[in-house]
């Protein structure tokens, strides 16, 4: 296991295609700076992310999870982003319940025009991993 300073984690991002991920690039174009631990998957809607995925990204390996969608009633397909706080909500309490830090899942607010906003939360994301250290859910499924 490497040591503590040596920890990089990987952090799964769900990002809706109208908003986070057009974020994303902005934030790509522009030339900001942010982690490269952030492995993006584009998703329509914050809505459609089942919390399943969350947590088949954790045991599959990764140490965090973000949820990036459009800002509340600003959501292109209405009441996406509002499912997808509720789901998140039950989530962050199920982790509790088996004893992993509910700290591993974010969900956050980026417009398409939030470029800066988006290096900085993909920053801090990745500081506040970096203190919770390895994913303890992390399976070796190797044989």
């Amino acid at each position: 296991m490497a040591e503590v300073g040596q920890f990089e984690p990987v952090i799964v991002g769900f990002f809706c295609n109208w908003c986070t991920a057009a974020a994303a690039d902005l934030a790509g174009t522009s030339r900001m700076q942010y982690p490269p631990n952030i492995r993006p998957i584009r998703v329509m809607c914050s809505g459609s992310v089942d919390p399943v995925y969350v947590l088949r990204a954790l045991l599959g390996g990764a140490d965090g999870v973000i949820i990036g969608g459009c800002p509340p009633g600003d959501c292109h397909y209405v009441s996406g982003n509002y499912k997808a706080r509720r789901r998140m909500a039950i989530l962050k309490t199920i982790l509790a319940t088996v004893g992993l830090e509910e700290e591993r899942v974010w969900v956050r607010w980026i417009s398409a025009a939030e470029g800066a906003r988006f290096s900085r939360t993909m920053n801090e994301l990745t500081q506040a991993i970096k203190k919770l250290g390895p994913n303890p859910m992390k399976k070796d499924w190797s044989i």
